[in-house]
Formats: structure tokens, sequence, C-alpha cells
């Protein structure tokens, strides 16, 4: 509502394993009417690391149709834990492992099949489970790997030839729940918004960006341009200029750039539909070649259904893909981006009616002094279904003024970092306000670096963003 090499601060993780195990059997499951004898498959696929692993199941139904599964199976290793897991209801006793249908995906056909996942760790070894259950009984057959064992080394992705977020990580994507580097590894991005451009745009410029990339080793900068207020609807092309020329300062920086279209006033997106098309449109096709450029397509709708904004990101997600078929692309949710919650709901009308595209994720905004417990156990539920990312938050209350909550902004952050979910935090400028990092007149000043130029929330948030961050590369 925002030059020093830095090397020492990367601590990158190395090693790693891919497996993959298959199993096919008959065996006795349970049908809608009653026992039947039915066929199962299930296929394990683990890509690990030192410390940590992503595992993805895929069930097929071979027999008769089935309802309200039940998957089981448990550890080899004592060592390791289900930490975070999707498209499914997780549990974990010692060894033994549950993984619950949703109300989406708990109806298999014959011959359907599901995909759920999980992050994990592990501390001594990781092998891959040696049986599972459906509905209690045990998919008996053989095991054989999906592949023969190589001979020789995988291919690999070459490592990282620079040290900042975008030199390491390179094009992101969408992996389970989480978004993920070129190597098909959850990170988490920390970084900075913008204010409006109309308002603050002295505040971006070389010396600026320099500071957030290199005095507070940030990894994102997010772009917040304004639909009304003074914004884009004004100067449409002179404000997509502005964008670009943005995108452009954090390439250069190694940052990655956060494209927000910033809808508060109206509410309700559909009133910016033609707007977003056009503006997409434009700021896709001139920055389809960059890997460090997000979508976010509308900011925070409020005062409408979770179907009338589903409907507007299936409209405008396919003009960004036209040109950009690969960047990740960002939904607003209900609520003014709380998943619902400030307007009685929550995130079970996301996983209800998801929008019909790959790639994405969802967005949440919280205010620390106002947002606390009831929002972060939402946080806490919706992380093992959806994607999500704090596109905006703010250490105070949501009016972006007050004094800083440091109690609620801790557990939030330290939430965040707990389930790698990415975050921007409003707002690198000069404003009048609580939550602007700077002191009011700093951008006039030219004088970003260093923490005599800081407010309260600035030096709290520089405090978390010069934390390492943990950008796995194999």
């Amino acid at each position: 509502m925002f030059s020093i090499p830095r090397p020492s601060r990367r601590h990158l993780l190395v090693g790693g394993a891919v497996g993959a195990l298959a199993l096919a059997a008959t065996a006795v499951l349970p049908s809608t009417n009653a026992m039947a004898a039915t066929g199962c498959a299930v296929t394990y696929t683990t890509n690990s690391w030192q410390g940590g692993f992503t595992a993805t199941i895929m069930v097929k139904n071979l027999g008769d149709p089935v309802n309200n599964w039940t998957l089981g199976f448990s550890f080899p290793d004592a060592g390791q834990r289900v930490v975070q897991g999707w498209s499914a209801t997780w549990q974990q006793s010692g060894g033994a492992v549950t993984a619950q249908s949703m109300s989406y995906n708990g109806s298999l056909g014959t011959g359907a099949s599901t995909t759920i996942g999980f992050n994990g760790s592990w501390t001594g070894a990781n092998p891959a489970p040696a049986a599972f259950t459906l509905n209690g009984a045990a998919c008996t057959g053989g095991t054989t790997p999906t592949t023969p064992p190589p001979t020789t080394p995988p291919p690999t992705t070459p490592p990282p030839t620079g040290t900042t977020p975008v030199a390491i990580n390179g094009q992101l994507r969408v992996c389970g729940v989480n978004l993920c580097n070129r190597y098909g590894r959850p990170i988490q991005l920390r970084g900075m918004s913008s204010h409006g451009l109309q308002w603050f745009a002295n505040c971006y410029n070389d010396a600026s960006l320099d500071a957030l990339a290199n005095d507070w080793q940030a990894d994102l900068f997010r772009i917040s341009m304004y639909m009304q207020e003074q914004g884009y609807e004004t100067n449409p092309t002179g404000f997509t200029n502005q964008v670009n020329n943005l995108v452009d300062k954090a390439e250069a920086r190694g940052l990655y750039a956060l494209i927000d279209f910033h809808t508060l006033t109206p509410g309700d997106p559909m009133y910016n539909l033609d707007r977003a098309k056009t503006f997409f449109a434009a700021v896709s096709a001139r920055n389809a070649a960059k890997n460090n450029v997000i979508y976010e397509i509308t900011n925070e709708p409020n005062g409408v259904s979770w179907s009338t904004i589903r409907n507007y990101a299936e409209q405008v997600i396919p003009v960004i893909r036209a040109n950009d078929p690969d960047a990740v692309v960002i939904v607003g949710t209900r609520g003014w981006s709380s998943l619902g919650v400030s307007e009685g709901g929550n995130s079970d009308e996301i996983v209800n009616n998801p929008v019909r595209a790959d790639n994405i994720m969802y967005t949440f905004h919280f205010y620390a002094a106002s947002h606390k417990d009831s929002y972060r156990n939402e946080v806490q539920r919706a992380a093992s279904r959806l994607h999500l990312f704090v596109t905006e938050f703010g250490t105070v209350t949501y009016t972006g003024d007050g004094a800083v909550d440091t109690a609620s902004s801790t557990a939030w952050l330290d939430l965040l970092d707990r389930l790698k979910i990415s975050y921007a935090n409003w707002t690198y400028s000069d404003a009048s306000e609580g939550s602007a990092a700077y002191r009011p007149g700093t951008c006039a000043g030219g004088t970003y670096a260093g923490t005599s130029v800081l407010t309260d929330s600035g030096n709290f948030m520089r405090n978390r963003i010069r934390t390492p961050d943990n950008f796995p590369t194999s």
C-alpha cells in the first residue's frame, strides 16, 4: 500500500536423490455400496535434499468405485516426518501416516486416480515406504521401480552462476502447495511492496532499489499500480511504462518483480476487467522473456462472491498465458484477500471451486495489529490445501497506521517462514503512516541504506528480511 556483494548470505542445501516406487495389487476395498474385490495402484515419487524432501503420491482405483478413502503407509526410518501436506488431511503417529481424502477428491470411480503429496523431513535416512493400504485393505503386490535404476548420474540443472535471488532460483513455478525454484525445490521470497506509484514515484529509483537489494538483502519488489485513486485509469500508457521500467530495475538487481494490479475501491474486480486485459496483454508481451516477473491480477476484492473473482481470473489469466505461459499468476481472494475471513467465510470456497488454471497461487493479506489468531488459524488450515502468497501485509493496523505490533508481527512471520509462504511488506515508502519503512522526507533526501532513515516498522522488517535465505539447488 514500497553495491555490496552478498554471496555469504546464501546458504544453499546440496546433495539429493530422486526415487520412485510403484505398487499394483489386488485387494479388498470398500465401495459405495458393499465390500468388493477391487484393485489399486500407488506411485510414490520423492525428490530429496539434505534433511528434507517432497513426496508425490498418485492413487489409482483399479476396481469398484470408492468414497471417502484413507491412504495409509509407514515410514521405514524413525527420523522421517510429514511436515506439510496437500490435497488430503494428513496425520502421523510414530512412523504411521494416514492421508484422508478431501471433499473434492473423495470419490474414485473405476480407473480414476488422484494425486496428493507432502513436504517432509528426515534425519537418518529417507527410504520409500514399502507398502500402502487403501481404506484399511493392503495393496499387497510386488514393488518395482517406475524406471530402471540409472547406471550413470541423471542430468541436472547446472548450478547457479550468480548470488542474487533470480540468478539462483531462475524461473519460478508452483509445485504442490509451494512456490518452487528451477530445481523443483520449495522456496520463500521475502521483500517489500511499493506504495501507490501515483503518489510515491520519487521513492523508486536506482538508489532505493540498490538499498532494497543490497542493504535489506531482499528477494522481491512488489510494484503496486493503483487502478483508481489517480492511478492507471488516468494515464494507462504512462503507468504501464512506469511499471515496465521498475521491472527492468528489479531485474538488473536480481530481484523478483511482482506486478500488482492494485484494485481496492470499487471491490468488484469485474469493474476493471477491460483495463486488466489491456494492461496484462501489454506487460506480459513486453516482459515474457524475463524470468523474474510474477503477476498479481487483483489486489483486494471485497463485497463480491468468490465465484465473481474466479470468473474474473479465468478471463484475465488466458491473456497473460498467451504471451507468457510460464510465469506464476496470483489471484486475489474474497474479503480484501483474507481468504474470505473478513467477510465471514473461509478457504473452503476456494478449495471446493478453484480457479481452472495451472501455475497459480492465491493471495492472503493481513495487518498484524488487527488480524490475529483467527486469521493465523485459517492460514495454517489453508496452507495444506492451497498455494498461498502473502502479497501484502503490515506490522500495524488495517488502516496502515498506528504502532508496530511486534508480538503479532513476529507470530505471523514465524508462521510464514515455517510454511515457506512468500511475502511482501507494506510499504517501501516514506508515507506519513506507521506502515511506512522510511521516515517522512527520506525519498527527497536520497539516502536509503542503514537504519537511521527507517521507522520502527522499517527496522523490524529489515532485520527479518536480512536473515539468510534457504534456496536449495539440488
